[in-house]
């Protein structure tokens, strides 16, 4: 035989129900012989119970396995490849540690094993020797026992794992706000130094505009003087000729000024359009800088509904926990009286067969 048993003890052996995942069904009427075998040839650590000719343990140890202590006499581990958690009722609390000893042990020396055969697995590369393997069936047990060789890496799984909390919903409209302030924040800052820059140029054409208006007046000043001195040359008939030929520059020098003039009014109507803009660009901020206010204010009321959220969800967490706590306790309390029942009826059992 390529597999012996190394270590054994007896135990009332239980399976997890698996329509419900939370109760424990009896698969032994008695106390069972549950043994540690070892595989030489695969190298492979097995637990097995025969009730019978039923194999009700068949689980291969892998390095993932834990196997824990819910009370004093009661201990379990969850086999991911048979899709179950075994449970096992021992008759006193030193049972339990030595079982749970060797558990330990044999999971090491599994692991141990495992990386050796992947190291071997990675010098020889051959797959018809790993094919090899896998083909030998156990003589010790029925056929409908479903031994492998290889040592998949999966983890664990027990009845009392808990799945991880999501994040609420509630924290979304927070974390957009936040988003939609900096983007105003951002164009704000923006608006801020086109403001600015706009109010420089602003003073900047005030202040040509006065310029400008004070060069026109002395332009009109300079037109009516150079009129009424037209108007005197006119007057002086010896000198008709030469008031003619400056009356033609005079007339020329009064066009060139009204084209400069017009310039100039274009000019000011370009710096009045900016003005307006300006005007403008100052009225949207003002408007963007209410926003701002009315999104800081939504943000304070956001922050303090999730504040709200999270006390109402620590509250919630707490009152889960407790309530974990006390299935727990009740599942222990549970676990005791049944096994409690159990010896009482193997009792009963031999004291009917000994009448």
């Amino acid at each position: 035989f390529r597999e012996q048993p190394i270590f054994s003890t007896r135990a009332h052996v239980f399976q997890i129900d698996p329509n419900t995942k939370k109760n424990w069904v009896p698969t032994s009427k008695h106390a069972v012989t549950v043994s540690y075998f070892y595989d030489s040839t695969r190298n492979v650590y097995r637990i097995i119970s025969l009730d019978g000719s039923k194999a009700i343990i068949n689980s291969t140890i892998t390095p993932n396995m834990t196997f824990t202590k819910t009370s004093q006499k009661f201990g379990q581990w969850a086999d991911s490849r048979a899709n179950t958690v075994y449970g096992l009722g021992f008759s006193s609390e030193h049972h339990l540690s030595k079982f749970a000893e060797k558990f330990q042990e044999f999971k090491e020396a599994a692991r141990l094993a495992k990386e050796k055969s992947q190291e071997k697995m990675e010098l020889t590369s051959t797959p018809s020797q790993e094919s090899a393997g896998g083909d030998i069936q156990s003589p010790l047990t029925p056929e409908s026992i479903n031994g492998t060789d290889d040592e998949r890496a999966t983890p664990e799984v027990t009845q009392n794992s808990e799945p991880r909390a999501e994040p609420t919903q509630n924290a979304l409209p927070f974390t957009h706000s936040s988003t939609i302030s900096k983007h105003w924040e951002a164009e704000l800052a923006t608006l801020k130094g086109n403001n600015a820059k706009l109010t420089a140029a602003l003073l900047e054409s005030t202040a040509n505009v006065k310029q400008w208006k004070q060069q026109l007046a002395a332009y009109q000043e300079e037109a009516e003087r150079l009129h009424k001195r037209v108007t005197e040359l006119e007057c002086v008939s010896s000198q008709a000729n030469a008031v003619h030929t400056h009356k033609t520059e005079l007339n020329q020098t009064i066009q060139e000024l009204e084209s400069t003039l017009k310039k100039k009014e274009a000019e000011i109507e370009g710096l009045k359009q900016e003005i307006d803009n300006a005007r403008e660009l100052q009225a949207q901020r003002d408007s963007l800088t209410q926003k701002l206010q009315e999104v800081e204010i939504r943000n304070k009321d956001l922050e303090g509904q999730l504040s709200d959220l999270e006390q109402r969800l620590e509250k919630s967490q707490n009152e889960q926990e407790a309530f974990r706590n006390n299935l727990k306790t009740l599942l222990e309390i549970l676990d005791g009286k049944i096994f409690e029942l159990t010896e009482l009826r193997d009792n009963l059992a031999k004291l009917i067969e000994c009448s």
